[in-house]
């Protein structure tokens, strides 16, 4: 299998299944002398830890991280120093029950990749899907940990701003709530709601999906190149290959196709720095693929859970038609911890092309 790999200047690789013995990435092109810890990787990894709340899958996993190449000490306790080789990390699989996955071992279950991979490859990994397992999510975030190390002006916001049919009220957003519930959620009136209409969703064995929006602040002007390296269709790339999306969406998205171009255009007038001030921001901070220094806005929908307890139709390996019910630890909501993924992949891919930007016109 290739394509296991993203990114051009700033390269991740990810390895490793969901029942191996570990998980990993190898990041390549990261900048000599850059400074950090374990324990700054590790920091954003316990966001999106599993078994951190009802809410999520209770596979029990610590997530801990171990840097295996790429870095010297440095002078202060714990510090490393990037040497500019790949950094290789490593995340060790302990809390993993294949035996959970014994009944679809030759059942496709519906919404899953297990009939894709099969037809492509004639072969799947059943124990919880293999590298179609969201438990490969964790390698991002890792090397979004160090993408952010060479991106240190841009402030990364990420929220869950709807579960089903529930959406926020953005007129009560407040940044600091949203490390104050499990959900990630900036409304605290709705994340009180979400908790009850979860455990409704969870005591029966269904699922429900999310829209996750992600905002970049500080983003220098000029980053992303025409025709074919434009920023918002990368970034939307790095979004849509995250298990379980179905959709995303850069600035207004799909409600500019309702707008008048009266509406939609982000007037400028002149700031008092002699660049442009803009007015509105439709556009979500890039316009012909290249950031405007705006705040950078995309969002991203992702599908309710597909291992649910109804037995739902399907066929199997032999071509027979059977009923599927999945057992196991899954999250009712899996978009709650692809919140700190979907921040990590935004920050791989600016961390990119602020690399691209500085080797084509030698700034910064």
């Amino acid at each position: 299998m290739s394509h296991n790999s993203f990114g051009h200047l700033f390269r991740v690789t990810t390895w490793g299944e969901s029942h191996g013995p570990a998980i990993g990435c190898v990041v390549d092109g990261t900048p000599p002398g850059l400074r950090f810890s374990e324990s700054l990787i590790q920091t954003w990894l316990d966001k999106r830890r599993p078994g951190q709340s009802r809410f999520t899958t209770q596979r029990r996993e610590p997530d801990e991280v171990r840097i295996l190449s790429g870095t010297m000490p440095g002078e202060a306790e714990g510090e490393l120093i990037a040497t500019g080789t790949p950094i290789a990390l490593e995340i060790q699989n302990v809390d993993q029950r294949s035996k959970d996955y014994g009944d679809i071992a030759r059942r496709y279950r519906p919404g899953h990749a297990d009939v894709t991979y099969d037809l492509k490859y004639g072969i799947r990994d059943y124990r919880g899907g293999g590298r179609s397992s969201a438990r490969e999510t964790a390698c991002r975030v890792a090397a979004g940990a160090i993408a952010r190390l060479v991106v240190p002006g841009v402030r990364l916001r990420g929220a869950l701003v709807q579960i089903g049919e529930k959406r926020i009220d953005r007129t009560r957003w407040d940044d600091a709530e949203i490390d104050r519930n499990p959900f990630f959620c900036p409304d605290p009136v709705m994340a009180a709601e979400w908790e009850d209409y979860l455990d409704e969703i969870r005591k029966a064995g269904s699922s429900v999906g999310a829209v996750v929006e992600i905002t970049a602040s500080g983003v220098p002007a000029g980053l992303g190149a025409p025709l074919y390296g434009k920023l918002d269709a990368e970034i939307a790339a790095g979004l849509m290959s995250i298990n379980a999306v179905k959709g995303v969406e850069i600035g207004d998205g799909f409600a500019a196709a309702a707008l008048t171009g009266e509406a939609n255009a982000d007037e400028m007038r002149m700031g008092n720095d002699r660049r442009p001030l803009f007015l509105s921001n439709h556009a979500g901070g890039i316009l012909g693929g290249i950031s405007t220094g705006q705040d950078i806005v995309a969002r991203f929908a992702v599908k309710p859970t597909s291992s649910i307890l109804t037995p739902r139709r399907s066929i199997d390996a032999e071509g027979n038609e059977v009923d599927v019910m999945t057992k196991g630890r899954h999250d009712p909501c899996v978009g709650i911890r692809a919140v700190p993924v979907g921040e990590a992949m935004v920050a791989c891919a600016l961390a990119d092309h602020v690399l691209r930007h500085r080797g084509q016109t030698g700034r910064d």
